[in-house]
C-alpha cells in the first residue's frame, strides 16, 4: 500500500449553479487510512479551537461498517444539461474571515474565466441514491480545463489509488487525483484539499506548489459519468471520513455571502434531506437547498450545520420550510463576505441567534449526526 508523506503539524490555527456529476463512497470503517501531517505556517486570521474528529466509536463510521466485507459501492448521477455561464463578481482575497468563526482560506480550484461554482443539485452532503452521500462539491467543465491549487502547500498524493492508499490502482473510484497538504491549518489541525477525476496530473508527490499553480486538467477518470472536478476539503487527516463542506472554506464573490443552517425536528434531532426554499425579496429566482444526508459528512465545529448554500448575492431573503404539514417562514439578511446563520427547530420554528461563543482553552467537538 502506498503511504503519504508525513510531517509536523502546524501551529495554527458562486447565483447560477449548474449540472454535472461526481462520485462518493461509503467505505468500511475498518479500511486502512492514508494520513499525513503538515508544515508550520502563519495564522491567517483569528480562529476558534477545534477538537479532533472522532475515529473510534464514531457513529458515522460504525453505521458504514459492512459485516460482509463487500467492496465499496459507488453510485453516480447522470449528467444534466451543459452549464450556462453567468457573470459573477471577483472573489474576496484569501485568507478572508470577517467573523472569527469563518475560515474562507482557499481560492477556487477552477479559474474565474471558467465555471468555478459548485453544482447546485449535488452539493456536499447530498444523496443521489439512498446510501450515496457526497463528500465534496462538483465543478462541471469541459475536458482539459485547468485545475489549480487552492492554496500553497506540498503534494502528498498524485495519481490513481487515493481512496485506499494504493498507488497505481486504476480502478480507484476517484480516478486520477491530487491531494495537497497546505502550509496552514485550523487550530493545530492540518488542512488538505483533494482534486479528483482528472484527465492529466502535472505534479508529483513531495512537490511544492503555490496557490493558483496548474496541477492538472479536468477529466472523467474513475467512477464518473461526465467531465468535472470533484473537490474536497479534509481537516485533521487526509482520508475519506475527515471531509468538511468546501463552501465553508472557499472565498465567496465580493458582495455575496453564504447561508449556513442547522435544521432539526421538534425534538432537536437533525432532519436529513429536508428541502429549504430561499426566496429573494426582490422577486428574483428562488433557490432550493437540501440538508445533509445521514452519513459520511462532518459539520463545522462552531456552526454544527447540516445545510450550506454558498454564493448568494447580499440582500433580503425569506426562508421557507414545510414541516408536518405546515409552512414556516423566516426573513433573513444575507450579509456579504460571511456566513449567515439560522436554526430551525420543528414546530418551534426559526431562530437567527448564533451558536454560543466557544470557551477559551476548551476544544469544541463537532456533533456528528447518526443514522436513526
Amino acid at each position: 500500500m502506498g503511504s503519504l508523506i508525513t510531517g509536523q503539524k502546524p501551529n495554527i490555527g458562486s447565483t447560477s449553479n449548474e449540472e454535472s456529476s461526481a462520485g462518493t463512497a461509503s467505505i468500511p470503517a475498518s479500511t486502512g487510512s492514508v494520513e499525513a501531517g503538515s508544515q508550520n505556517g502563519a495564522i491567517p486570521t483569528t480562529v476558534m479551537v477545534i477538537g479532533q474528529i472522532p475515529t473510534i466509536e464514531n457513529p458515522i463510521t460504525s453505521q458504514l461498517t459492512n459485516p460482509a466485507g463487500d467492496p465499496v459501492r459507488f453510485v453516480f448521477p447522470t449528467p444534466g444539461p451543459a452549464p450556462v455561464s453567468a457573470w459573477r463578481p471577483p472573489l474576496n482575497p484569501v485568507p478572508w474571515a470577517l467573523s472569527p468563526h469563518d475560515h474562507f482560506y482557499i481560492v477556487r480550484p477552477i479559474a474565474a474565466n471558467d465555471k468555478n461554482w459548485p453544482l447546485a443539485s449535488y452539493r456536499y452532503g447530498y444523496v443521489y441514491f439512498r446510501d450515496t452521500v457526497h463528500t465534496g462539491v462538483d465543478i462541471p467543465n469541459p475536458l482539459g480545463t485547468p485545475v489549480l491549487a487552492a492554496a500553497s502547500g506540498e503534494v502528498v498524493w498524485a495519481g490513481y489509488g487515493i481512496l485506499y492508499g494504493r498507488h497505481g490502482n486504476t480502478s480507484d473510484p476517484y480516478g486520477l487525483a491530487v491531494a495537497i497538504r497546505h502550509d496552514y491549518g485550523y487550530q493545530g489541525e492540518p488542512l488538505y484539499t483533494l482534486y479528483a477525476h482528472m484527465s492529466q496530473v502535472y505534479v508529483t508527490e513531495a512537490q511544492r506548489v503555490a496557490v493558483g499553480d496548474h496541477i492538472g486538467a479536468v477529466g472523467n477518470t474513475g467512477e464518473s459519468t461526465g467531465p468535472h472536478l470533484h473537490f474536497e476539503v479534509r481537516l485533521g487527516r487526509n482520508w475519506f471520513f475527515n471531509t468538511s463542506n468546501p463552501e465553508l472554506w472557499m472565498s465567496p464573490p465580493q458582495g455575496w455571502g453564504v447561508l449556513v443552517g442547522r435544521v432539526m425536528d421538534s425534538e432537536g434531532e437533525l432532519l436529513f434531506l429536508q428541502d429549504v426554499m430561499v426566496q429573494p425579496k426582490d422577486g428574483s429566482k428562488a433557490r432550493t437547498a437540501l440538508t445533509y444526508g445521514p452519513k459520511n459528512v462532518n459539520p463545522d465545529a462552531y456552526y454544527e450545520e447540516n445545510l450550506v448554500l454558498g454564493d448568494l448575492p447580499a440582500g433580503k431573503y425569506v426562508l421557507e420550510i414545510s414541516y408536518n404539514g405546515h409552512l414556516y417562514t423566516q426573513p433573513i439578511d444575507i450579509w456579504p463576505g460571511q456566513s449567515n446563520y439560522f436554526t430551525f427547530y420543528g414546530e418551534t420554528g426559526f431562530s437567527l441567534i448564533l451558536p454560543p461563543e466557544p470557551v477559551i482553552g476548551k476544544k469544541v467537538i463537532p456533533k456528528i449526526s447518526t443514522v436513526p
